[in-house]
């Protein structure tokens, strides 16, 4: 393997570790072909047009390990979560924390599970899901995952069931006293008609890498709300893929609020593989210190007739690398498609640095696309505006940079997320100075 395409020694022992003779033979065939993927191709390089901003040279170079049982508690991690209430699925460390998780009230039509329990009970339930919306071949991280994960969460929504509160996944990573790896796997099935709300925090303590898949399968006019709060800690690397695929007159609404990790990448692909179909994909992340926040977005139009929108909004301050990469793509059959992408960002230091590439790909001439890019500094009017009647210049400034990120907050449909959203922003905006 080429120097500067390796794999970590220590993810490529756990691939061993993982591997089990009492596996259904499609699961083995699955983990196999992944395994094999990744080892022949290692880590992703900047030589990947997707990787191409991403340097994960220092996170090879680290000495992570699985994770073992008897750590720090993760309760004051879980403080930090989204505060939303409903139903609450814990992972510590990529494992189902059955003490610390509430799935016994659950309404009819809904089932919740830890995957590694499914697939010991029930494999034919998964089979027809698991790893049907990842490329291997393209996708090396989510490769390992595919390879090395140990546990997770499926949650199915019958046909035309609605469920009210939100399902709350939490991964928590607890490395007390060496650094760990872990690879939740998250499965979301929705059937013609049903409908519900999903949010993912992931918050922990300590030197780690978690590898995030989650595989969303939207039927026919299926609803869902998904929300995600990526507040790992400031030592963490956080990578995380969400692939969708949603049938005729499905939507999807889809928001991922980034701010913490040393190394956080979150990637959202969605298949629009039907007509009518509609796609909201946003974000707003926050960076100080030497973070380095990476966003890709990938939008695919495979069929005429449906409607996607993109917004991310990103504040920088410090040292801190934000990345935006956002593709449209519009197949030749894709006619009247309706597809637009923003991305706005503020620096906040002249040390801080922002990298972007949109794009558009269009094969067909029935179309309304547009992409555009922004990045600049605080507007001076509105500063000296508020300075005139009396506000301090840092709580101006303050005042400012919120609701520049509101702005797309707001676009959130579920109220408590929302809400919860804009009080970590207003945290970050007190605390982050002094955070990283």
């Amino acid at each position: 393997m080429p120097d500067d395409q390796r794999s970590l020694p220590a993810f490529a022992d756990q691939l061993d570790i993982v591997r089990s003779g009492s596996e259904t033979p499609w699961l083995k065939t699955l983990r196999e072909t992944a395994r094999q993927r990744y080892l022949a191709g290692g880590l992703p390089t900047r030589k990947s047009e997707d990787w191409k901003f991403t340097d994960l040279r220092r996170v090879a170079e680290a000495d992570f390990l699985p994770p073992v049982g008897g750590g720090a508690s993760p309760d004051a991690a879980l403080r930090t979560a989204v505060a939303v209430d409903g139903p609450r699925v814990v992972l510590v460390n990529g494992r189902f924390d059955a003490g610390r998780s509430d799935i016994a009230s659950l309404p009819e039509g809904v089932a919740v599970d830890d995957l590694a329990g499914l697939l010991e009970r029930d494999p034919q339930s998964v089979e027809p899901y698991l790893g049907k919306l990842v490329d291997l071949d393209q996708a090396p991280v989510a490769a390992f995952n595919t390879a090395a994960f140990t546990d997770g969460v499926v949650i199915r929504v019958s046909e035309a069931a609605m469920v009210e509160k939100p399902i709350h996944v939490v991964s928590v990573g607890e490395a007390e006293d060496r650094p760990v790896l872990f690879h939740p796997r998250i499965l979301v099935i929705l059937e013609a008609g049903a409908s519900a709300t999903m949010v993912e925090s992931h918050v922990g303590e300590g030197t780690y890498f978690t590898d995030i898949v989650a595989e969303v399968h939207l039927g026919e006019k299926a609803v869902l709300n998904h929300y995600k709060l990526q507040n790992e800690s400031y030592a963490a690397t956080h990578l995380a893929m969400m692939a969708a695929r949603l049938e005729s007159g499905a939507t999807l609404e889809s928001f991922v609020l980034q701010l913490g990790a040393k190394l956080g990448r979150h990637e959202v692909r969605a298949l629009l593989d039907g007509r009518r179909i509609e796609c909201k994909v946003n974000g707003a992340y926050l960076g100080t210190g030497e973070q380095h926040l990476d966003n890709l977005t990938f939008v695919d139009h495979a069929q005429p007739e449906s409607r996607s929108r993109q917004v991310y909004k990103g504040v920088l301050d410090g040292k801190a690398h934000g990345v935006f990469q956002g593709k449209i793509l519009v197949r030749p059959d894709a006619q009247k498609t309706d597809g637009h992408q923003l991305s706005r960002v503020l620096l906040l230091s002249p040390r801080s640095e922002m990298s972007g590439k949109p794009e558009l790909e269009i094969y067909a001439d029935d179309v309304k696309c547009s992409h555009g890019a922004t990045v600049g500094e605080l507007d001076e009017d509105p500063l000296f505006y508020l300075r005139c009647r009396g506000i301090d210049e840092e709580t101006a400034r303050k005042m400012l940079v919120e609701a520049f990120v509101a702005e797309v907050i707001e676009e959130i449909g579920n109220g408590a997320v929302r809400e919860s959203f804009v009080d970590i922003t207003r945290g970050w905006l007190e605390s982050h100075g002094e955070a990283a």
